[in-house]
Parts: C-alpha cells; structure tokens; sequence
C-alpha cells in the first residue's frame, strides 16, 4: 500500500494524494482510488485521452464549475445534485480526475432484508427503480428501512428535474442518463448525478457514448446505423435528456418501464429490443392503442403488482403528472420537441406533492397517495378508504380589478399540513433559490375539537372573504365549504375557495 502524489493539470500549484492498494475499485472506463482522508477520489482513466476528451474535462472542472459556483443556489448543486468533477490530474501519462466523495447516506445500511451483502455498496438508483427489490417475497428485497415510502420518491425526481434543468441552462446536455448514473436514498428523499465527465457540449463536445439500453431515445436507436457524419444519425443531446429524465422518473414512482411491454416485434431479443425502444416504440399505457399493455401471464411473479397497469395505471400519479406523461410518451416519443422539459417536470411533481394525502391504514407500504378528485377517495396501493371530511383548497390569482382566475393548482389538506410562502403568493417559486425564510411554514391545518382549522402563523393578511373579517397572527380560521380565504394582500397574493369532499 503506498500514498501517490500527483499535480493538478489546471493550477500546477494544487496537488493531490490517493492511496494505492493495488486493488482499485474499477468502472467502466476509470480506476477510482480514495485519498487519504477520504474526502475525494481520484479516477484514473485506463486508455489515453485525446485531445478533445481532455479538453472537455478542463471545460467542465475549469469553465461550468466556477459558473455553478457563483450562481444563486450553487451550493446546493454542488453539495446534494450533482458529484460534479473539480480538477484533473495526471499519472503516469494518463489522465484523471478529482471527485468529492459521495455522501454517506448514497450507501447501504443495512442492504437486503436477509443478508448483508450490498450492505455499504453505494445506493445506485437501480435498485429504487424496479419492482422485484421491493417485493417482500423476493429473496433479496431491498430493506424496508432504506425504501422510504411514496412521498420520498416525489422529492428524488424533484432533484434529478433541477439538475437537468440546470445543466440545459448552462448548454450542456447529461447524454446518458440512467439509473446507473444516479444515486438515491429515499428516506432522507435526497437523489444525485454522479459520472459527470462525458456531458455533452453541443457544437464543441459532441456525446461518446449512445446511452444505456432502456433511456436511450428512439430517434437515437432507430439511427444508430448510420454513420456519425451522416446528417440523419441522431446522437444524444437535449431532447434526448428530456426522453431519459421521464423514463427514471416513471420508473421511481411506478416501478416499471414505460415501453418494456407485451408487444413482440421480432422473435431477434437484439433486433425486438432495438424495434421496441426504437422506431416502434409504443407507451405500454396509450390509452388508444393497446397493443403493448404488459401481459400479465409473461411477467415475473416478482414484479406484482407494479406490472399491472390496471391496477396501479399511471393516472394514480394524478392530473399534473399524467399530462406531461402523455406528453412525453405520446406526442414526443418520436417527436423530440414535443418532450416537456425538465422545468415543467419540477412544476408538475411540486404541484402534485399537493394533492397528497396520508394512507390512514398504517402498514401500507406507500403511506401516501394523491387524492384522485372523487368524493369518497381511497388509497390505490392498498385500497382503504380516507376517514373523514376532507378540505380541498383550490388557488386562485387576481387576473385584474375584481377578476380572480383559478391556478390550476390545490391544497390538499390533511392533519399537520403546512401553508408555505409559495402558496400564499404566486411571485414566490417553489424551487431551489428559495432563502431559509422563504422555506418557513406561514400557517398549518389540524383537525381541532372536530373541525378543520387553519392556523395562522406568519400571514400579516390574512382574511376571511365570506365572513368579511381579519384572521390575525395566532388565531385560526374554520374551513367550511364553499369558504374563501385572502391568504395575502400583496402584489400576487391568492385567494383560496375550500371545498369539502368525503361528507
């Protein structure tokens, strides 16, 4: 075991050690040692690079880190989104690169249910995204202590939204990614891109690899037979992010490949696989054209219930998110500028973490479903209905004088809930530049002495429209149908109508 020294490439002031053991831990194309202290890695890659690839490596340590760092929000970025590489280095003529080391909780506590063996493997999201880990039958479940529950999952997609959005924003593209790419712990909802050294620089670095067989986009397949330099070979790019980022996201909530399903096009595995993602690709849920529903006498045991779309259909992610599905998997499946772009993925998954309510059966798995707008809601996984009267608020803005227009968005209410910021006033964005203040509750709703209450905390304006009275810091208000509440006199301040369903 020996501690090797080696210069930085971009700041020859700057060096690094890394402890070789003469046993690395190996990856695609890098051989990754740890430093001393453990707080970064050194990946070293096996076969010399050329002079773009270099290149690139410098742009992205050199160029885009410092244009994340000095941004609104760079620290979060840096510290929970992405594993972004901060230098390069060379040994031995070859090249490597500076990575921070991942954050503990990217590893296994505890693993399987039965046995230790992932125990401190790192948490890839592969193992969040099928069914069979999840199983309780299944001989190497994933422990139910690492699962967190549906919720969780919301916030994991959150954050892969904000990375690709703000990767598109700089003008890079991720080009492969997958469930491989990306690390997740579910119970402390947290989710971060790792192997960020091949990010496509369009006109300058153009993507080396094609992808990983179930995200690469059909356009790239169906053409992945033609030469690079011929102008109808698609390669990864942009839109081609925006066909992958759906496909984890559906998988995180859903537990099954949105066009893994029961149709056959060549009895070829190779030549059926490339057809299927490719240039027949066919949403295994097209609500017009059945053809590739899953068969449920060809999956495995192990993937039930998720593999069964008329019991867990993708309408049980709620209207936001069914609408950017059907867009993406239907208009934009072979119409790439048809795909909703990261941005819009956030919006949607935000608004929906709205609707959620609390399974009140206490051993369901889920925990949590999203209300699905009828009178007598109940929970889809485990099928127990909600106990109660349940307010639903819906949000309205002020188009003009005494003209107030629905938002398109609701409040769920449930016992605990809280009002935030984002909700009172439409010109505060839910997203990653929030100050701390902004993330302060302002108000929350508990069930008291028999009724819905809402109490308010922080709102200077809050106003009971239909009583026509003030609610001040402290007090609380009764959530009745058909109720309208001022949650704020300013600029962009909503209105909100209560409806009460489950009477």
């Amino acid at each position: 075991m020996k501690t090797i020294t080696v210069q930085s490439i971009n700041d020859k002031s700057k060096s690094y050690q890394f402890v070789d053991n003469g046993e690395p831990m190996r990856g695609g194309v890098k051989d990754v040692y740890f430093s001393p202290d453990k707080k970064y890695v050194v990946a070293i890659f096996r076969d010399k690079l050329d002079f773009n690839q270099k290149e690139r490596l410098q742009k992205i340590t050199n160029y885009y880190l410092p244009q994340i760092q000095s941004k609104e929000a760079g620290d979060y970025y840096l510290n929970e989104v992405y594993r972004w590489p901060t230098d390069i280095v060379e040994y031995n003529g070859l090249i490597g690169i500076i990575v921070p080391i991942y954050n503990s909780k990217f590893f296994f506590k505890k693993g399987y249910e039965t046995s230790d063996l992932i125990q401190g493997k790192e948490k890839n999201g592969k193992w969040f995204a099928g069914a069979k880990f999840r199983n309780p039958k299944f001989p190497l479940k994933v422990a139910k202590s690492e699962l967190g529950d549906w919720l969780s999952y919301f916030q994991v997609c959150v954050n892969l939204t904000r990375g690709v959005k703000k990767m598109h924003a700089m003008g890079l593209a991720h080009s492969d990614l997958s469930y491989n790419n990306v690390l997740i712990d579910p119970v402390e909802k947290s989710a971060c891109m790792i192997d960020l050294d091949g990010l496509v620089v369009p006109g300058m670095f153009p993507a080396e690899v094609i992808g990983t067989a179930e995200f690469i986009a059909p356009e790239v397949l169906a053409s992945k037979h033609l030469d690079k330099n011929d102008p109808n070979r698609k390669l990864p790019n942009r839109l081609t992010d925006l066909h992958a980022l759906p496909i984890l996201i559906y998988m995180f909530l859903l537990h099954r490949h949105p066009l893994k399903g029961g149709k056959v096009h060549d009895l070829d595995t190779e030549k059926d696989d490339l057809l299927s993602m490719g240039e027949k690709a066919l949403f295994i849920e097209h609500p017009t054209n059945a053809m590739n529903r899953p068969k449920l006498d060809q999956v495995s045991k192990w993937d039930l219930p998720w593999a069964d779309v008329n019991k867990l259909p993708y309408t049980l992610t709620g209207p936001y998110l069914k609408a950017l599905f059907d867009k993406v998997f239907i208009d934009g499946l072979h119409n790439p500028m048809q795909r909703p772009t990261a941005e819009e993925w956030e919006i949607g998954l935000l608004k929906t973490t709205d609707l959620m309510q609390k399974c009140y059966n206490s051993s369901c798995e889920q925990k949590w479903y999203v209300f699905d707008n009828t009178n007598l809601p109940k929970c889809p996984f485990c099928g127990t209905p909600h106990k109660g009267t349940l307010p639903i608020l819906d949000l309205y803005y002020q188009f003009k004088d005494a003209v107030w227009k629905p938002e398109n968005h609701r409040l769920m209410v449930y016992d605990n809930q809280y009002l935030f910021q984002w909700h009172i006033n439409r010109n505060t964005t839910r997203n990653e530049k929030l100050s701390t203040e902004q993330k302060v509750p302002v108000g929350y709703f508990t069930f008291h002495n028999n009724k819905w209450v809402l109490v308010n905390q922080k709102m200077t304006s809050l106003r009971d429209v239909t009583e026509d009275k003030e609610i001040p810091i402290g007090s609380m208000v009764e959530l009745t149908d058909g109720k309208k509440l001022l949650l704020s006199k300013e600029e962009g301040g909503r209105v909100v109508v209560i409806t009460m369903a489950n009477k």
